[in-house]
């Protein structure tokens, strides 16, 4: 308790600073419902509320978009994460979040040297041969400088806000905070699983806050595409990076946002966009490491219709199990085979409480089934699932937050091949993957390997047998043998029968009182009430207190009872 006092304190400053955005922003009620305004005036903080209704006119996403605009890094990355949850949002959401990606005004270098002096050792003008003061981009959490290495190879310099560390793990204490009070009070945001999503936001920023993670998985990233000469991905130096700052080659090329370059210089779109396909599909399908955020910004197009890919720091990451499902879902979807995406999609979401599953698997296989006489060059394999996604959040499921990612990373791409190549088809490009990896999981040698596994596993379960057999007999002759059942609908008839007991119980003393004071109304002589004796008097009043008790609590239960039916 006392440490969580001296974090409150720590954190009321920034507390307040995210209550005043959130008024200015239209959000007076739910700064009031969380309890912030309560806790900031108990603690001497004066909220002005006078403009909180300034923005009522402007749409709720926009409203939330600008808010975590001018609340900084920490809000601008969690509104990045839920551009990734369309399971949980709906289109004009995601839209809104997206335009996050905007850069922010860069620090000049003096605020930068004297973590730079840390790191480097010296003056990045003594490091490298050239470092150019004016950054070339500034985003959230990091800003970029052109620079040159002694031996003349154009590099960039990544450096990263200094303070912002503390920064985003003050706003992360107050979001795990935040989240836990909107769970509890304000139930309609519990579909968006608001503490499920800070937990995933804070895994996803302690990995964007370490430089040199980024530069590991570049040149993981490279390996794995090292087989595929026309991508390109930035080489590392290793000698400069660090935590706070990393070096990696300069990529001269053309942005991918620039389409009317490509033209004027002679690219090939059609073979670009198959190219940049090709490779995120084998990071996602072959190799489950994949670069999670393929938007224009991180692409380059580079000389003899190359494609370079940029900023590893929004890594995705899928487990051999997690492959084939993916596997059997696009299948499922490109080849049309309903049953096969509801499967998965089961799996995938789990959490079937409260949910009419046999409704869900008809939607799904209603929707998959309108694509059957489609061609396969009409088929948008992002469109279909972005559709998918809607099915789920209109039951208020949410997919596990890797498989978000991925989804994300399919709809980024078919739309940047869309914007390459208009006639890019996704389903087009993935399907001849999509076999050839399916049928390289079902060669002899592979199918002879995962079979091995199998029964390596099997064999030491069966080795671990004896010894586990022992020891739940140990324990059961100790009598310490504990066995949970968890009947619900059990439980709830046994709390009725108990009801009904107490009520008969209730009801026998009623009944008795009502016999014995009619007995002793009878006697004459002891002591009265209004001219009656005074123990039947009394005893007749228990009895119609106990009487009313009684109707009152049949009456709350056959009530109680009508709600659950409605």
């Amino acid at each position: 308790m006392l440490l969580e006092t001296l974090d409150t304190a720590r954190d009321l400053g920034r507390l307040n600073e995210i209550a005043g955005v959130l008024l200015r922003h239209g959000f007076g009620d739910a700064v009031r419902r969380l309890g912030l305004a309560d806790r900031l005036q108990r603690a001497g903080h004066v909220l002005n509320w006078e403009h909180a209704a300034d923005l009522a006119r402007i749409e709720p996403p926009v409203q939330v978009r600008l808010a975590m605009e001018e609340l900084g890094p920490t809000f601008v990355k969690l509104g990045q994460v839920l551009a990734g949850r369309a399971d949980l949002f709906g289109p004009e959401w995601i839209a809104e979040f997206e335009k996050l990606h905007s850069h922010v005004p860069a620090l000049p270098l003096d605020a930068l040297r004297p973590q730079l002096l840390e790191d480097l050792g010296a003056e990045p003008e003594a490091v490298f041969a050239r470092f150019e003061i004016e950054p070339l981009a500034a985003a959230s959490i990091a800003q970029v400088h052109r620079a040159a290495l002694a031996d003349g190879t154009e590099v960039i310099v990544k450096i990263r806000r200094p303070g912002i560390e503390t920064t985003i793990e003050s706003d992360l204490r107050l979001l795990a905070r935040l989240a836990a009070m909107a769970d509890a009070q304000m139930p309609a945001l519990r579909p968006y699983r608001p503490q499920q999503l800070v937990r995933e936001l804070a895994r996803s920023l302690k990995r964007e806050l370490d430089l040199a993670a980024e530069c590991h998985n570049a040149e993981r990233m490279a390996k794995n595409l090292a087989a595929l000469p026309d991508i390109v991905i930035p080489r590392v130096h290793w000698a400069y990076t660090k935590k706070r700052i990393n070096v990696q080659d300069f990529i001269v090329g053309v942005a991918g946002s620039d389409l009317a370059r490509l033209d004027a210089e002679g690219f090939d779109r059609t073979l670009l966009a198959k190219r940049g396909a090709h490779a995120v599909l084998k990071m996602i399908v072959e190799d489950g490491f994949f670069h999670a955020d393929p938007h224009p910004g991180n692409v380059f197009y580079l000389p003899v219709n190359r494609v370079a890919f940029i900023d590893f720091g929004m890594v995705g990451r899928l487990s051999e199990r997690r492959r084939e499902e993916l596997l059997q879902l696009l299948l499922g979807l490109v080849e049309r085979q309903p049953q096969a995406v509801a499967d998965v999609l089961m799996d995938w979401t789990g959490d079937d409480h409260g949910l009419n599953l046999s409704l869900m698997e008809t939607e799904i296989e209603a929707f998959v089934d309108q694509y059957h006489d489609t061609p396969l060059a009409s088929l948008s394999l992002g469109g279909m699932l972005g559709d998918v996604t809607a099915i789920l959040r209109e039951h208020h499921l949410a997919l596990p937050s890797d498989l978000a990612l991925l989804i994300k990373a399919f709809i980024s791409l078919e739309g940047m091949g869309r914007g390459l190549d208009p006639n890019f088809h996704m389903a087009s490009e993935a399907l001849p993957l999509l076999r050839q990896v399916v049928r390289a999981r079902y060669q002899p040698k592979v199918m002879a390997r995962r079979g091995w596994q199998t029964i390596r596993r099997a064999l030491a379960v069966a080795e671990q047998l004896p010894h586990d057999m022992s020891k739940l007999l140990r324990t059961a002759r100790r009598g310490r043998l504990n066995v949970g059942l968890e009947l619900i609908h059990l439980k709830r008839v046994g709390d009725q029968i108990d009801r009904a007991a107490n009520r008969m119980a209730v009801a026998l003393v009623i009944a008795a009182l009502i016999i014995g004071s009619s007995i002793v109304m009878t006697v004459s002589g002891g002591p009265t009430l209004f001219g009656l004796p005074a123990f039947g008097f009394l005893g007749f009043c228990a009895a119609v207190v106990g009487g009313i008790w009684l109707l009152r609590s049949i009456w709350r239960s056959n009530r109680a009872d009508r709600d659950d039916d409605v």
